[in-house]
């Protein structure tokens, strides 16, 4: 299965970085959302490029999808993922504000951690599957999440340290 989120791990245990992430986004976000009235976390880059709110959103939304892969892997025999379209997802964000999507992504990361407390070593190589990307373990799911937060950290990083549009 390929990890298109691989090259963000670089060599960091995945479970590490998951665990972390909810602590960097707080870090890095806090005073944006504190003053979330400037505007500054619904600024799109550019055309087509999402803001900092919609980015929270799209965390929130893989880790519901996430959640569900990592216990359907474990629950059945040579899992096969459901692909999603994160574009069709997206067409629905403008409902959603940044602090409620950052809190409901910590939610259930918070909840998703709970679980993979309960993976034994040799769940790690128990085969999955995506339509996409092919078969490989749930070593590799959670491989990719964990550069998938990073990937998104990393922009968010930018996105901040760029500030609000003048």
């Amino acid at each position: 299965m390929k990890n298109p989120y691989a090259k963000y791990l670089g060599g960091r245990d995945p479970l590490a970085v998951m665990a972390a992430t909810p602590g960097a986004l707080y870090n890095l976000l806090s005073p944006l959302l504190a003053n979330a009235a400037d505007g500054h976390v619904n600024q799109q880059p550019a055309p087509g490029k999402w803001s900092i709110r919609e980015i929270l959103v799209h965390l929130a939304d893989c880790e519901i999808a996430v959640g569900f892969r990592m216990r359907q892997s474990l629950a059945e025999t040579d899992h096969v993922m459901q692909p999603f379209d994160q574009e069709l997802w997206a067409e629905r964000y403008a409902a959603y504000d940044a602090p409620t999507a950052l809190a409901t992504f910590v939610a259930l990361r918070n909840w998703n951690m709970l679980f993979l407390k309960t993976v034994q070593p040799q769940d790690l190589g128990r085969v999955v599957s995506h339509p996409e990307r092919g078969t490989g373990s749930f070593r590799i799911l959670l491989e990719t999440i964990g550069g998938h937060d990073l990937n998104h950290l990393q922009q968010m990083e930018r996105l901040v340290q760029a500030g609000p549009a003048t």
